[in-house]
């Protein structure tokens, strides 16, 4: 018996289907983001409990701690004279309401310097990630095609090459031949020292100048830009590269991409609708896990380029035994981590429609 309704009608039912399942499998993957992140939570406060000597000495670091006016404020304030249940439920308060506490070293509250650390990092990985995308699928992509070839060749020896490099000493390098040497990078931060930073909207620099109609300032933020974010992505671009060549290898040997060859299929529409789609799944897995290294922060690159981001605040944390800022940096980096995750998951669903019936 046939189904009723036209062939435009059932398109449409097939497509709201679809649909439908598309947005109960992100429904799912978000339900399990909201349950990592309670843990995260959960594992954090715990953390905190477990630090050896006084927390409110820790907390609140020598000269304050031995206030009592400041000891009692403290105390009550984080409800320490309370059973723990009750007080990881004010533990929560204050993290919904972004109070993580203040910095020792800084003085400030370390949601405010995250403020301003989390933009800069931010800033670097996004343009590190898109250089990853576009050259390491790219060049993949491409060794692939030419599988033997010269360019494969040096492609792979290229992407060896990258892989094999230590990030911070190529950043050195980097750094001695383009700033040094040829003159061609700015000497380090996000702006030359007479700029300003435009107002703030969204911390990064480029966008915020561009939003304030500062042409100039957004150039000179780029010029800033290009020399660390192609630093971090030389290891990840060449790793992509080698997972993409070994991807699309893999699928360029499956029968339905002989099949759609054989049916007269342009050969572009074959790589990049048929052989491209299926490889990207675990392409994507990789990215996001760059992605979420890259956002962690990179001590040494921020030093070096003197990016005022979350590796060099997580390194100064930590040297001074920051716990509060050490706790916001790790919790940042989890969250971030756990929402990396998420997105992933979801470009799974859309990249692989048959993931979704999990």
């Amino acid at each position: 018996m046939r189904p009723s309704g036209t062939a435009k009608e059932l398109k449409a039912r097939r497509g709201g289907g679809a649909n439908w399942g598309l947005i109960r499998f992100a429904l799912r993957r978000l339900l399990a983001l909201v349950l990592l992140a309670v843990g995260i939570t959960l594992i954090a406060f715990f953390l905190s409990h477990l630090v050896p000597g006084d927390p409110v000495s820790v907390a609140l670091g020598e000269q304050a701690s031995v206030d009592p006016v400041a000891r009692a404020a403290f105390i009550h304030r984080y409800g320490l004279d309370k059973p723990v249940p009750e007080q990881y439920v004010i533990y929560m308060q204050h993290l919904l309401h972004g109070d993580l506490g203040n910095s020792i070293q800084s003085g400030r509250p370390v949601a405010q310097d995250l403020s301003v650390a989390i933009p800069a990092t931010l800033e670097v990985a996004l343009v590190a990630v898109t250089i990853t995308v576009v050259v390491g699928i790219g060049m993949g992509l491409g060794a692939a095609l030419r599988k033997d070839s010269w360019l494969d060749q040096v492609l792979r020896i290229a992407s060896l090459a990258g892989v094999s490099v230590p990030t911070f000493w190529l950043a050195l390098v980097a750094y001695y031949v383009f700033f040094f040497k040829l003159g061609w990078s700015p000497s380090g931060g996000r702006l030359d020292p007479a700029l300003n930073p435009p107002v703030h909207v969204t911390g990064l620099y480029t966008v915020d100048a561009l939003l304030a109609g500062n042409l100039p300032l957004a150039l000179n933020a780029v010029s800033h830009l290009i020399l660390p974010a192609t630093v971090l992505a030389a290891y990840t671009v060449s790793f992509v590269a080698r997972f993409t060549r070994s991807s699309v290898l893999e699928v360029l040997e499956a029968d339905y991409i002989l099949a759609a060859r054989a049916k007269g299929l342009p050969e572009r529409t074959v790589i990049f609708n048929y052989v491209l789609r299926a490889a990207l799944v675990p392409i994507i897995t990789l990215v996001g896990l760059a992605f979420g290294s890259l956002l962690s922060g990179t001590v040494l690159v921020e030093t070096i380029f003197s990016w005022p981001g979350v590796g060099q605040y997580a390194y100064r944390a930590s040297t001074s035994l920051d716990l509060n800022a050490i706790m916001g940096v790790s919790l940042f980096v989890a969250i971030a981590y756990v929402t990396v995750n998420f997105v992933v998951d979801l470009l799974y669903g859309v990249v692989d429609p048959r993931i979704r019936v999990e």
